[in-house]
């Protein structure tokens, strides 16, 4: 629905509602209510996080949550052409934890991924950011902790495991504080 400004017909549901908002108006603050939680500052902080990011840093795990992303500059043509990166979202640096690309981490669903079949088990690496306001982890949500998300982590990821486990309790514990600050 557009905005009466930007129509030259009208249409029967282009009144205003009773708080003199329009579809588009409702559509709009649905998207900004989608927006990702800001990170626990508080937390983050802490001495803990702070030695469980280095420690995210160091062992690898920012390898597929990748801490930041730089979108492609504006007028960048993606997908063979089908699309060109406008001014509002080329060059902005988002800080994810995720690199968005297919990897096997032993938890696929068997669906191929518009791609070859060697992508029946692959999973989309899903960004950690937000992750502190969430009662359930992984693709699949079968994780009610943090540490058995990092215990679920197979296939590419099975040195997740060895990594984790090879910690002491207070490093795992440092890794858990800065995820949760997220």
């Amino acid at each position: 629905m557009l905005p009466q400004s930007a129509k030259v017909t009208t249409d029967p549901e282009d009144k205003p509602d009773a708080l003199g908002l329009e579809d588009i108006d409702h559509f709009a603050q649905f998207i900004r209510g989608t927006q990702v939680p800001p990170r626990d500052a508080a937390l983050a902080a802490t001495s803990n996080a702070i030695a469980g990011q280095n420690l995210f840093n160091s062992i690898g795990r920012a390898t597929c949550h990748v801490p930041t992303l730089t979108t492609e500059p504006p007028g960048t043509v993606i997908n063979g052409g089908a699309y060109t990166i406008p001014a509002a979202l080329g060059n902005r640096i988002i800080h994810s934890y995720g690199d968005y690309l297919l990897h096997d981490v032993g938890t696929g669903d068997g669906i191929v991924q518009a791609g070859p079949a060697d992508t029946a088990n692959k999973l989309r690496t899903a960004p950690l950011w937000g992750l502190r306001i969430k009662a359930r982890f992984m693709h699949d949500n079968a994780s009610a902790t943090l540490t058995d998300a990092i215990q679920r982590h197979g296939g590419e990821a099975q040195n997740v495991i060895a990594v984790f486990n090879g910690l002491t309790a207070a490093q795992q514990q440092q890794l858990i504080t800065f995820l949760q600050s997220l």
